[in-house]
């Protein structure tokens, strides 16, 4: 299992960015968390195979239709915490 980090940069809140990331974590198996930033950016951790989120990372470029990413800034480890499903944080 590899962990997975990404800040989501652009117009990525009140667009429903963190439900339509929830959910297409869960399609892909993930286990984790997205959150909203003070900064105005979106913020999420996910836990699964490398392909599977490297396919979440894939579709974060994209996000809901109201939204426009204009960067992805991802970390990935080796190490993970111990998570199960996946969630929407404040």
């Amino acid at each position: 299992m590899t962990m997975f980090r990404a800040i989501v940069c652009g117009k990525v809140q009140g667009v429903w960015f963190r439900a339509w990331a929830r959910d297409a974590a869960r399609e892909l198996g993930l286990a984790g968390w997205v959150r909203n930033r003070a900064d105005g950016f979106v913020e999420t951790l996910a836990v699964g195979d490398r392909e599977q989120l490297t396919e979440y990372e894939d579709r974060l470029w994209d996000g809901p239709p109201l939204a426009r990413v204009r960067e992805v800034r991802s970390e990935w480890f080796e190490e993970h915490e111990d998570i199960t499903g996946f969630e929407v944080r404040g």
